[in-house]
């Protein structure tokens, strides 16, 4: 059962996430086991070489992991978040697409697909939510 009844629900919710929000973090899209978050690029999220650093990728794909498995099991934390990476950025935004693979009584399983504005992949992960 779904916990947030509305986008604008899980978007209040999340402003309370200070580190999400103040590296520009957002909430797009939610749905039953999925949603989109995004994170425009800015200088703060670049490494010593100009690229996005990774960091900033992982901390995109885990929030938008947060959104969903709150909203299927709240309150819920991670357990385990492995992440691949496979291109650099392209564009000026990272997207974040969730879809739940499995959810049970106390875990849910999700994947996650970050790709850039262009449509680019640029990373891969797999998260572990655990229900408190």
């Amino acid at each position: 059962m779904a916990h947030f009844n509305s986008l604008q629900e899980a978007q209040e919710f999340f402003k309370k996430d200070t580190f999400a929000t103040g590296n520009g973090m957002v909430v797009d899209e939610i749905g039953e086991e999925s949603c989109v978050c995004s994170m425009k690029i800015s200088d703060q999220h670049k490494n010593a070489l100009g690229g996005v650093m990774g960091g900033a990728i992982f901390s995109l794909g885990d929030f938008a992991f947060a959104v969903t498995v709150n909203h299927v099991h709240m309150p819920s934390v991670a357990q385990q978040v492995n992440i691949n990476f496979l291109a650099p950025p392209k564009g000026d935004t990272l997207i974040a697409r969730t879809h739940v693979k499995r959810s049970g009584r106390t875990s849910t399983i999700v994947n996650i697909d970050v790709t850039d504005n262009t449509g680019r992949d640029v990373a891969q992960l797999t998260g572990t939510g655990y229900k408190l």
